[in-house]
């Protein structure tokens, strides 16, 4: 196959598929695993597909928009964010394994990473990208659709995937949480958030102040003992009863 029709039938299976990895490619179409990075390459620099550590993603006229979204949710709260991500890295050594999901504020996590050696797993494109160029950190993409304007991968494949590891801890976001436990806004979301849970050995769930008594459409977890909640002021009393009832573990952070 000549290298200008291989790369026409990489570029049509990223825009069926959003994003591929490249193990899926070279045996879809019988090339080396080194055969496919050179394509994904040249089609990067064609502006086809983005590159991450273990595939690509497509590029559209949606993703500049997602990214403008992703950047401006991410510079909300920002000194908060430090904070609560400054406290979770503290807890995470070098060797281990960690899952990150697709929040602003698991993001703001990733970004203190770099520089520990550790095996990361994500389903969120803007953590692969950020950690895709560091020498220590191994960074695993779990696969799926792209979901919504965050970049997130989310079903089937994403689940199996999360089935199939074990991490010592996660790091995610909440839409919201009250005294039932931690919201996400939808059901894809959710069931990602549980696969991840389930996965680990401790989940840290990182939000500020504003997701109090904020319930979204889906409730993602109820408090469990291996949880650890990380914000930066003193919950409502009902949360925060509830949390000791779960006895599940209440980190604060304040900036002031």
């Amino acid at each position: 196959m000549i290298h200008r029709r291989r790369l026409e039938l990489i570029e049509k299976h990223l825009r069926e598929n959003r994003y591929a990895d490249l193990h899926s490619l070279a045996s879809k179409f019988a090339i080396s695993v080194s055969t496919v990075r050179r394509a994904l390459d040249d089609l990067e620099a064609q502006g086809v597909c983005r590159r991450y550590h273990g595939g690509a993603s497509v590029v559209d006229p949606d993703e500049l928009a997602r990214e403008y979204d992703f950047i401006s949710r991410d510079q909300t709260f920002a000194d908060e964010k430090f904070a609560m991500a400054r406290f979770i890295t503290e807890q995470i050594l070098p060797g281990m394994t960690v899952i990150i999901d697709g929040g602003t504020s698991a993001y703001a996590v990733a970004r203190l990473l770099i520089g520990k050696r550790l095996r990361v797993i994500t389903n969120s494109l803007p953590v692969a990208g950020l950690l895709s160029d560091v020498g220590s950190v191994e960074t695993v993409v779990t696969g799926g659709s792209i979901h919504n304007r965050i970049g997130v991968l989310v079903g089937p494949p994403c689940e199996e995937m999360l089935d199939c590891v074990h991490a010592d801890f996660a790091i995610l976001g909440a839409a919201g949480i009250t005294e039932k436990g931690l919201w996400a806004q939808n059901e894809l979301i959710a069931e990602i958030q549980r696969k991840m849970v389930a996965a680990a050995d401790r989940s840290m769930f990182a939000l500020d102040h504003s997701k109090f008594g904020r319930k979204a459409r889906l409730l993602a977890t109820p408090f469990e003992p291996s949880h650890t909640v990380v914000t930066d002021r003193e919950p409502p009393p009902e949360i925060a009863a509830a949390l000791r009832s779960a006895r599940a573990t209440l980190a604060l952070c304040p900036t002031g």
